[in-house]
């Protein structure tokens, strides 16, 4: 192997640098960040090979929680273990949840100001159409058969009915995966433990939530309210946005829709995963201590899930049982996407001013193909001169 090709060590030092600054500039959402960390460890620094990259990739897309953080966390275990894994984790989620902890105290402070509200108040809309965008991205790969349409409208129904999200992502799962079975001739007795396995990481998930719900609101409750969210939110980020409707709007009353559009909006606009959103509900919540347990609460399955992955990868990779439940969890997932579009619209696009920047976005994102940050900061300045 010569020397443009052979893989290069990496010290804690230089992965901690690395992500450090990728947590302070990967703008964008999780594409965004994939191609960063593909430009930057298998081209310019040569740590992994394109080969290890893309099945890390793919086995971050089995699970649940962010797809680029646990692609970094993968990175970090690669080089340098469970030393690595920590310090690329952590150093990758540190920055965003710093910036967003900074605006969530200004938010609490100065929330109510006219220019903040300005801000906010045209940021909403452009945060939907970045949501519609990313749905119909997905939905070209994500819903590409007709069982898997069928189950992403059965998906939809139940939620508007109601159901929590958890139960519609096993739903969709179980109808996926016996759907399989059923046209393989694979559904028997032996087989159906294994045809369960995924679900019943989300059923052990559901079981957590029962317990959480018999501590009294506070900061245990809400560290595990996160916790819950971050085991069983496959998919998008976006996705992240029907569970906080369902856990702190809708069942706890912690949040009201205007706070919550408002967290999504600065998750969007600030670096890094999607999932910091955790920080600002934590801190308007509980203050910095719920900013602290919030971000634990929703990055620690991640850390846990590719901290034990390890030996797995090649089976998961090879499982039918597997493939064909991911399929139906990504199908309900984008389910949800478009129903949380359909309510944070509802409540954000309330005049002409909103309308006109709503529809200025999504041109901006599906003609221009500009970056998401971009049509953010855009619509942050409509605001402050509107209002």
């Amino acid at each position: 192997m010569d020397e443009s090709t052979r893989i290069r060590d990496a010290s804690l030092g230089e992965i901690a640098l690395v992500f450090l600054k990728l947590g302070t500039t990967a703008f964008g959402g999780p594409a965004a960040h994939l191609a960063m960390m593909e430009e930057e460890f298998v081209r310019r620094r040569r740590w992994i090979t394109q080969a290890e990259f893309l099945d890390r990739l793919a086995t971050a897309n089995l699970f649940p929680g962010p797809s680029s953080t646990e692609v970094a966390i993968f990175v970090g275990q690669l080089k340098r273990g469970w030393r690595g894994l920590l310090v690329a984790g952590c150093c990758f989620i540190i920055p965003a949840a710093l910036i967003v902890l900074a605006i969530a105290w200004a938010y609490v402070r100065f929330g109510s100001l006219p220019k903040v509200e300005g801000v906010l108040y045209a940021i909403k809309p452009a945060v939907v159409a970045i949501v519609i965008q990313a749905l119909l991205k997905l939905g070209r790969s994500g819903v590409r058969t007709v069982l898997l349409a069928v189950i992403a409208l059965l998906a939809v129904g139940l939620s508007l009915l109601g159901v929590s999200p958890v139960l519609v992502l096993v739903f969709a799962g179980l109808l996926s995966m016996a759907s399989l079975a059923t046209k393989n001739r694979l559904l028997g007795a032996a087989g159906l433990p294994k045809a369960l396995g995924l679900p019943k990481v989300a059923v052990g998930s559901m079981a957590v939530a029962a317990v959480g719900a018999a501590f009294p609101v506070g900061i245990w409750r809400l560290f595990l309210s996160f916790l819950k969210i971050g085991s069983v939110m496959f998919g998008s980020g976006y996705v992240l946005l029907a569970f906080l409707r369902t856990e702190f709007v809708e069942r706890l009353h912690w949040l009201t829709e205007k706070q919550l559009i408002d967290a999504v909006a600065v998750g969007q606009f600030t670096p890094g995963p999607l999932s910091a959103t955790a920080t600002f509900i934590g801190y308007v919540v509980a203050g910095w201590r719920g900013a602290i347990v919030a971000t634990v609460g929703i990055f620690l399955p991640g850390f846990v899930l590719v901290a034990l992955s390890g030996p797995f990868l090649p089976r998961l990779r090879r499982s039918a049982a597997v493939a064909a439940a991911l399929d139906g969890v990504v199908a309900g997932s984008l389910a949800l996407m478009a129903v949380v579009a359909w309510q944070l619209g509802r409540s954000s696009i309330v005049d002409r001013t909103t309308l006109v920047v709503f529809a200025a976005s999504l041109v901006a994102l599906l003609r221009l193909r500009l970056n998401s940050a971009l049509v953010i900061a855009a619509a942050a300045v409509v605001g402050w001169v509107a209002r």
